[in-house]
């Protein structure tokens, strides 16, 4: 017998399968056929041993194709469509219209309702579902399941999940990672661990563990990573790119030597995402000459690898290699998007390249008619207030086609406290307070600057506005790995099991310091208290005592790096630059803005920060 007539007999057997159980004509099957004799090669090949007739000639078998090729189709568009709002409105004219409602329909509009987060839309189309009596397949029960926690509404997402009959593998993998959505990791782990060890696949792990990442649980997913080794699942490239992305938000460099060694290993170092991820970890682990080689070695590279290298410079304050960076990527026929202007724009803002900045600001307005959003208005602000133009700064943001968030107003207030311009930071605290701000942030700076001024009558006005608004200030918090374990602590941080060791080679460390002409910066410390008790809360700084921790745990003359949640304060980043010179010793730290490189009492901000 011939290949094509082998072929043809396993098709009709299918085939006549179907008739005989009676889900020829189920929706999923009938279209499945559909697309499958579109093919014109399956035409011709099937028509020759006649199954093509016999399928087509079944005038139910017809209409079933006909009807639901039609609706397939046009669902298929809306579904696959970039997020609109247009595609529920177009359910909702063919609901209206009497067409029969099938789950291909409810499972994409459903799909659709979780990218807009339209919940009341998702909600009519689960009333719709359980009317026409879908709910027990499990396809469109994960696909709602899915939408209520992208909506954030966990609860409902609960309760699809509590009141499915049957859960296989996927479903679950889905609510573990909603629960990390909606930001319950813990409640993600004790499902995890409540499943047997032989229904988890490699899925829920990736859920598991890039959950735990997206919540700021780096140390716990990659307990979990580790542990999925021993147990012997084989890892995919959706894996290690949860855990290069983990590794590189956490500056963990000996554990990111360590991924990239596994990535080779595992033979996926070619693959285009996986290659930008390793860019990308390298840049926010402080090693951009690590960054820059990976990157060349690349054979292939898009925008997103152009993006993460740009953006690498630009947070390391390296303006010039990240403009020279963005010119070979157009040289080379590479289209930028919005976000790496970002990344040219932060890296002049953070540089000091003022005329280059506007640069680019009207490239890509005018050659690649990309629309400004808040965060290039926020870059340019910055830019303008950080060289000092801060009157020219108020003028962009008073003719701006968009009103200022409270991120932008914080940025200019910041320059303005900066620059010691009270008549500026007094206006625009006042637009700032209006707006009110979730993030503490915004309180913080202008509280800074009421202190800055003397004028302890409006710090406590802003720290009662922080109260009556049930805004937190974020704990200053900054970590060093050290021989692959991470060490952690927090201003006044007292719970490191050497603390006391640490409190006093700092001290000794500070008097070195003042022998050399240091003067403690105290005018940061809001409180009303006495000079000395001002000097023992700096003293207690999370990135003073990270570096006490990091001279004493390593030998003489050896780099390391820092990280802190927060933006380093203007007496720890003096104090860093003095102990880099008197230790010998090349320090590099990482804030919540950029990267500081300190060699020889001299950082690499050029103190434009």
């Amino acid at each position: 017998m011939g290949k094509g007539n082998k072929v043809g007999v396993g098709v009709e057997i299918v085939y006549y399968h179907g008739i005989k159980c009676n889900y020829i004509y189920n929706n999923y099957t009938s279209c499945f056929f559909c697309f499958f004799f579109q093919n014109p090669s399956c035409v011709g090949k099937y028509s020759r041993i006649g199954l093509h007739e016999r399928v087509t000639s079944s005038t139910r078998m017809k209409n079933a194709l006909q009807r639901n090729f039609s609706w397939a189709r046009r669902i298929n568009c809306m579904a696959n469509q970039s997020p609109s709002r247009k595609a529920i409105t177009d359910f909702h004219l063919l609901h209206s219209s009497g067409r029969k409602i099938t789950e291909f329909h409810l499972s994409s509009i459903v799909k659709i309702c979780g990218r807009v987060e339209a919940l009341q839309e998702g909600r009519q189309a689960h009333c719709l579902l359980l009317k026409l009596g879908f709910n027990s397949d499990l396809i469109l029960m994960t696909t709602l399941l899915d939408m209520y926690s992208k909506c954030t509404y966990i609860h409902d997402a609960c309760r699809v999940f509590d009141e499915m009959p049957h859960r296989d593998v996927v479903v679950i993998n889905s609510m573990i990672s909603g629960l990390c959505r909606c930001h319950l990791p813990s409640y993600a782990i004790d499902l995890f661990t409540k499943m047997n060890q032989s229904d988890r696949d490699v899925g829920t792990w990736n859920s598991l563990i890039s959950g735990l990442g997206q919540n700021s649980e780096g140390r716990a997913a990659l307990i979990f990573f580790k542990r999925m080794r021993v147990e012997g699942v084989q890892v995919d490239v959706m894996t290690m790119i949860s855990v290069i992305s983990i590794c590189g938000d956490m500056a963990l460099i000996v554990h990111a030597h360590h991924v990239h060694g596994l990535v080779i290993k595992s033979g996926f170092e070619l693959y285009l995402p996986v290659g930008n991820a390793i860019v990308d970890m390298y840049a926010k682990c402080g090693c951009m000459g690590d960054a820059c080689l990976c990157f060349q070695n690349m054979p292939f590279k898009n925008v997103i690898s152009w993006t993460s290298l740009i953006s690498g410079y630009a947070k390391h304050g390296f303006g010039v290699e990240a403009l020279k960076a963005f010119h070979q990527m157009e040289m080379e026929g590479v289209v930028p998007n919005k976000i790496t202007f970002l990344g040219t724009l932060y890296a002049c803002s953070h540089s000091g390249l003022l005329q280059e900045g506007w640069i680019s600001f009207t490239t890509m307005i005018n050659k690649y008619s990309i629309a400004p959003t808040m965060e290039h208005y926020t870059c340019m602000v910055d830019l303008l207030a950080r060289a000092g133009r801060l009157y020219e700064a108020h003028e962009f943001i008073e003719k701006m086609p968009i009103k200022p968030d409270a991120k932008l107003l914080t940025a200019f207030l910041s320059s303005c406290c900066h620059h010691k311009n009270v008549e500026l930071a007094s206006a625009v605290g006042k637009k700032l307070l209006q707006l009110q701000p979730q993030e503490a942030g915004a309180y913080i700076s202008l509280s800074n600057f009421y202190g800055l001024v003397g004028d302890m009558e409006g710090v406590a006005n802003v720290r009662r506005l922080m109260l009556e608004r049930g805004i937190r200030k974020e704990k200053a918090c900054t970590w060093i790995e050290i021989s692959r374990k991470v060490h952690s602590f927090e201003s006044g941080d007292r719970s490191h099991p050497d603390y006391q060791k640490i409190y006093d080679h700092l001290r000794v460390l500070i008097q070195k310091m003042k022998n050399t002409g240091y003067v403690p910066d105290t005018s940061m410390v809001a409180q009303n208290v006495e000079e000395l008790t001002k000097e023992e809360i700096l003293l207690g700084h999370s990135e003073k005592l990270a570096i006490a921790f990091g001279i004493m745990s390593t030998p003489p003359g050896t780099p390391f790096l820092i990280v802190k949640n927060l933006r380093v304060c203007a007496d720890c980043h003096v104090f860093t630059g003095l102990i880099s010179k008197i230790e010998g010793r090349e320090i590099v730290a990482r804030d919540s803005s950029r990267f500081h490189h300190f060699k020889d009492g001299v950082c690499s901000c050029g103190n434009y920060w």
